[in-house]
């Protein structure tokens, strides 16, 4: 039950946290610093797919957490900020690497920065939704 409340509780929090930073806070420098000939307009979104990704992405930090025995907020907060820089880092990376998706290395570093602390947040929200551990958890 921890595993499926996290999930779903930590995919909201990572939707609204990155609708929240890459959305409103950083979306004009993204703009400036970006190839954005690939994205859909806007009101195209295919809502499902962003569903889907957004609990898969959650699903595999609320996995890690459980893993790693995560009990509190600072280690909600660590694993995901790793989590996070590690899967920014490579997604980001690879991108460079085989698109004109980025205009700079800077815009790059930004967003690992960006994604490690959505994904810290939302580790931080995970493990806030398992509560007080019970003994039958431990």
């Amino acid at each position: 039950m921890k595993i499926l409340r996290g999930t779903i509780l930590g995919g909201i929090a990572y939707f609204l946290l990155g609708w929240l930073v890459y959305g409103i806070l950083l979306m004009d420098i993204f703009s400036a610093n970006m190839n954005l000939c690939a994205n859909k307009p806007d009101g195209e979104m295919i809502w499902w797919a962003m569903i889907v990704s957004n609990l898969a992405a959650s699903l595999l930090l609320t996995l890690m957490l459980n893993w790693s025995r995560a009990k509190g907020i600072v280690d909600g907060m660590k694993t995901g900020a790793i989590f996070g820089f590690l899967f920014t880092v490579i997604v980001d990376f690879s991108f460079w690497s085989m698109t004109t998706m980025y205009h700079n290395m800077a815009i790059i570093l930004l967003e690992i920065l960006a994604g490690t602390i959505v994904f810290a947040l939302t580790g931080m929200v995970i493990v806030l939704t398992w509560g007080k551990v019970r003994e039958s958890e431990k």
